[in-house]
């Protein structure tokens, strides 16, 4: 994959901000052309009782569009300030995770952003995050609502389980963590392996791709999901960015993982890269 083409989800919340400043120093650092997409919650939710139903209509409206150009202002303006001028602005209607799916399928790498509970502007569908990445069809860098992004990509996890998802997510991750300085890649013991590659020959591949790899295995701990001892690691090791594959609702490799997806968008503390 080569990143050229970028698209960053904005919105009202609180995060948008961050989210530009990553999608900008990525921009500059893959030279690519930034594209900045506008979709929040079409929230129409009208009072019990209204005296002059048109009038709230039209407040809500003048509302959503002050919203917008406030939010364009901003991006332009951080995209400026940064000296960047290969950046478009994008604020189309319809449904928001079909709108997003669309515009991200015309992009290499999307930037999205973890639902924040605290922060109702930061909702925009039900599993949208989980929705644009297994449905565009192009992978995902996720940030965390807590905290600030110091640094990225220098130490790296890999979260390998063997499938297709997560072959799928390393191979959209390498020009990501081609300059990184730590690469470690971890699998979660299930059980015999009957000579499946693994760990190792993961990091065979990557290092003819001249990238340095560790291996390690994570033991299965009773009742302690995949995606749990995962994030367990992360603060031991420093880690600055995950990368993994990104599974549906129903599928039963999400059921023996423990739901690994939903656990990492929930409880993310760094990026993750989410590739389907």
């Amino acid at each position: 994959m080569i990143c050229k083409t970028l698209l960053v989800h904005l919105d009202d919340s609180t995060h948008s901000a961050a989210r530009t400043e990553f999608a900008l120093d990525l921009a500059r650092r893959y030279d690519a052309h930034l594209i900045g997409l506008y979709v929040v919650c079409p929230d129409m939710t009208r009072p019990f009782f209204l005296q002059d139903e048109g009038a709230w209509i039209a407040m809500h409206d003048a509302r959503r569009d002050a919203n917008l150009k406030t939010a364009q202002e901003r991006f332009l303006a951080a995209a400026a300030q940064a000296g960047l001028s290969s950046v478009e602005w994008r604020a189309p209607e319809g449904s928001a995770v079909d709108v997003t799916v669309l515009h991200a399928r015309h992009a290499d790498l999307l930037v999205l952003g973890q639902h924040d509970p605290e922060d109702p502007s930061s909702y925009i569908s039900r599993h949208f995050v989980e929705d644009v990445v297994m449905s565009s069809g192009r992978p995902a860098i996720v940030l965390p609502y807590a905290g600030t992004v110091h640094t990225f990509a220098q130490s790296v996890l890999i979260a390998w389980d063997g499938s297709r998802e997560s072959a799928r997510a390393l191979a959209d991750a390498l020009p990501v963590i081609k300059h990184a300085k730590f690469v470690t890649v971890v699998t979660v013991e299930t059980g015999p392996t009957h000579g499946e590659p693994a760990g190792i020959d993961v990091a065979a591949w990557l290092e003819r791709h001249n990238i340095q790899a560790g291996f390690a295995t994570a033991p299965r701990v009773s009742g302690v999901s995949a995606g749990s001892l995962l994030l367990n690691m992360l603060t031991d090791r420093h880690i600055d960015l995950v990368v993994m594959g990104a599974y549906g609702h129903a599928r039963v490799q999400e059921r023996l993982l423990g739901g690994m997806t939903r656990t990492m968008l929930q409880s993310m503390t760094v990026p993750v890269l989410m590739s389907h």
